[in-house]
């Protein structure tokens, strides 16, 4: 086995060139290849070439959001965390995560509820156009159509990739047909890594 001798700067345009070759003759939609090939590098999980949903115009609508001022809302810190920043400030965009906050605990304990369901809630009182970025709640996808099935609040977009068993599969296919504009990991996987990577592609295009 040959151990490639890269400069560290090298390392991550490397990792895509290896991507693409690895991807060889399989179609991957142009529009999106930045945002799958992201998720791929991110994860070493190929499978995102085929079950990554994207809802029609969505990166344009992410595009003017992000170039506008929309605030982008987390449904874990670490999804936070991951989310390059400083890209995001040039358009004035804050990142916000409200799982962690004292009253959002208060309140789902005391409703018998999920935190991130509260957290919705709380999102929906920031008075900025919102994009979600959903990588380990499903409870907070439901809340999201519900809401807006209600016609109660209607975020930017949503970007839904919840991982894990219970209710997962049934949320992101709710918000494939709740004609939120949204980006969708089907099926089981997902987190909160493919979450921020997701944000990162976006926002790396849009600088560009």
């Amino acid at each position: 086995m040959k151990i490639e001798n890269i400069r560290p700067e090298d390392i991550e345009k490397r990792s895509f060139e290896m991507i693409t070759e690895i991807l060889g003759d399989k179609k991957v939609d142009a529009k999106f290849a930045h945002i799958i090939k992201r998720c791929i590098h991110t994860s070493a999980d190929f499978e995102y070439a085929d079950s990554l949903y994207f809802s029609e115009d969505i990166l344009s609508i992410l595009d003017t959001a992000i170039k506008n001022g929309a605030v982008i809302v987390t449904d874990t810190n670490m999804v936070k965390a991951g989310i390059n920043k400083k890209a995001l400030s040039s358009f004035g965009v804050e990142v916000f995560c409200f799982i962690a906050d004292e009253d959002v605990t208060k309140e789902a304990k005391s409703r018998g509820i999920t935190r991130a369901t509260v957290s919705i809630e709380k999102a929906m009182k920031i008075g900025k156009p919102v994009i979600f970025a959903i990588g380990n709640a499903p409870t907070a996808l439901l809340e999201i159509c519900k809401l807006h099935r209600e016609g109660t609040f209607k975020p930017v977009a949503v970007i839904g990739v919840p991982v894990g068993f219970v209710n997962v599969i049934e949320a992101k296919n709710m918000l494939i047909q709740s004609q939120i504009p949204c980006i969708v990991a089907r099926g089981r996987k997902g987190g909160s890594n493919i979450a921020a990577a997701i944000c990162n592609a976006i926002t790396y295009k849009t600088v560009v």
